[in-house]
């Protein structure tokens, strides 16, 4: 018989995955009339940040950068840059999840965007000092501020309908420990 919060954690990660295949479909839609448009949230990023500050173990650093490198090669982005600056990105709040347990969404919403900016600015520094043609960093800061205003979003769907919740002081993990 299988553990519950095994399978629980199992189904999350699948659904995880699930939801990344749906991102990708929509995103190689070819909705967007007319050349220059303005760049989208990067709907990923926002899902795996919202899922790593409520339940970490729903998204493991191994799927959630592989995940992002398939997607830097669909996307055209250059290999691995992006799905690097990620996973340090995910790392970044994944451990300081514990301490931001108990703080307000404004303060979770400001600590998205302090890294998604860095995530954004190591991005454009690495390809300039490497001298790889990139968008222009307002093109960046644009896409920066339109996945914080899809983070809202994407957080409520993640509560209200995917029952992506917060972790309780009291709650046990696996192993019987409180977390």
């Amino acid at each position: 018989m299988v553990d519950p919060l095994t399978l629980r954690r199992f189904l999350y990660r699948l659904m995880l995955s699930v939801l990344a295949l749906l991102i990708v479909f929509f995103h190689l839609l070819p909705l967007r009339p007319g050349s220059g448009h303005l760049p989208g949230p990067d709907m990923f990023v926002a899902l795996s940040f919202a899922w790593v500050l409520r339940r970490p173990d729903y998204v493991p650093v191994l799927l959630a950068g592989g995940i992002m490198m398939v997607l830097d090669m669909l996307f055209m982005r250059p290999p691995g840059l992006w799905a690097a600056l990620f996973v340090i990105g995910l790392q970044v709040l994944r451990n300081r999840q514990g301490v931001a347990r108990e703080l307000s969404f404004a303060l979770e919403l400001a600590r998205v965007g302090g890294v998604l900016l860095a995530m954004a600015l190591a991005n454009q520094l690495v390809l300039a000092v490497l001298m790889v043609d990139r968008q222009p960093f307002g093109m960046s800061l644009l896409q920066v501020l339109a996945t914080l205003a899809a983070y809202p979003l994407v957080v409520l769907g993640s509560v209200l309908l995917l029952r992506v919740r917060k972790i309780t002081p009291g709650e046990i993990d696996q192993m019987g420990h409180r977390i």
